[in-house]
């Protein structure tokens, strides 16, 4: 069986391991698409704080159920499915609240065990979500990052009467600005980039501003009868924007950020009384793929144009050139998985 592996920082190497057979509770997946993740990029560069080599990446995978494991529910030999890349514990603290995505003894395929760019793996039956048949498992693939941005929403909450500002037009954001639509709100993406910008708009921003040449500040202070914008995420994961977001968001706003940048940030603390602002992190999802799939089946959302590459994951060094070398090419950059 073929894996897609960082061997050790800067060292990505197909790998050719053995299939485990699924134990109890699990069940054995044919995987056939994957896409390629900022966090993949960053466990290849060594700046992941949580992965340990080496490890087979992957965390947005989807595939065909080939063999179940006793008490694997009500799973069945054929099933398409995406995988939760969640694994919690259950029994501490943030999983007794329901926030299994802060678990304290958290584990993320592809980070801390062995991920889904290989021909076959196991994985618990608890983290499998089954998909329509009818719908594409390229498409599938795209559950687990539209969970990310349907989690920070759900964080910050997000509707009809909301404005959103949405920094950056790269797939964190692009996600973020879809799922928001969905929800009826009106959205603003700012980006350096023209060429993101143009994505932003394909996909349904009703206002984009570029960053580079005006000043966000100014360009929002009328949105919201004068208030400005009601939620306000970081897509874009720079620590500096935390202070012009906690500056620019309307009173009684909400402030998002999904970055993981360890340097400071800058924060005005009388912007955040004198408006009552609401910070948020959110970090991966709240078991919310079940709702991002019928998202997915039944239309609500049709993200087909965000896989712009595809590559074999015999040539997986390639998609991450490309990532690394092309970033502005691309948005979501999937490779395909051989039975």
């Amino acid at each position: 069986m073929v894996a897609v592996a960082v061997e050790k920082p800067h060292v990505l190497a197909l790998q050719d391991i053995d299939v485990a057979e699924p134990g109890a509770g699990e069940i054995l997946m044919r995987v056939e698409r994957g896409g390629i993740c900022g966090s993949d990029m960053h466990i290849l560069h060594g700046s992941n704080p949580f992965a340990v080599y080496p490890r087979i990446i992957g965390h947005e995978f989807a595939g065909v159920i080939e063999a179940l494991g006793r008490d694997a529910g009500d799973l069945a030999v054929g099933d398409h499915v995406v995988v939760d890349p969640v694994v919690a514990c259950g029994q501490c603290y943030p999983c007794r609240v329901g926030r299994p995505n802060v678990c304290a003894n958290l584990e993320v395929f592809g980070v801390h065990r062995h991920g889904g760019f290989r021909d076959r793996l196991t994985v618990p039956a608890a983290n499998v979500v089954k998909v329509a048949k009818a719908l594409p498992l390229a498409i599938a693939a795209l559950s687990e990052p539209f969970s990310i941005a349907a989690n920070v929403l759900a964080r910050t909450g997000c509707g009809p009467e909301d404005t959103v500002l949405i920094y950056g037009a790269g797939t964190v954001g692009l996600t973020v600005l879809q799922v928001a639509k969905l929800k009826g709100a009106r959205c603003i993406v700012a980006d350096i980039d023209t060429a993101r910008l143009e994505r932003a708009q394909a996909f349904g921003a009703d206002r984009v501003l570029r960053s580079g040449t005006e000043s966000v500040r100014e360009a929002v202070a009328g949105e919201n009868e004068g208030l400005g914008p009601t939620v306000v995420i970081d897509g874009a994961g720079v620590p500096a924007l935390l202070l012009e977001a906690a500056a620019v968001a309307s009173p009684a706003g909400r402030i998002g950020l999904l970055g993981f940048s360890g340097e400071p940030s800058p924060v005005v603390q009388r912007d955040i009384v004198r408006k009552e602002l609401a910070l948020f992190g959110s970090r991966l999802n709240r078991r919310l793929l079940p709702e991002v799939v019928g998202w997915l089946e039944t239309g609500r959302l049709k993200p087909a144009a965000m896989i712009t590459q595809t590559f074999p994951a015999a040539e997986a060094r390639a998609a991450f050139d490309l990532l690394e070398n092309s970033p502005s090419s691309a948005i979501k950059v999937q490779l395909t998985f051989d039975a």
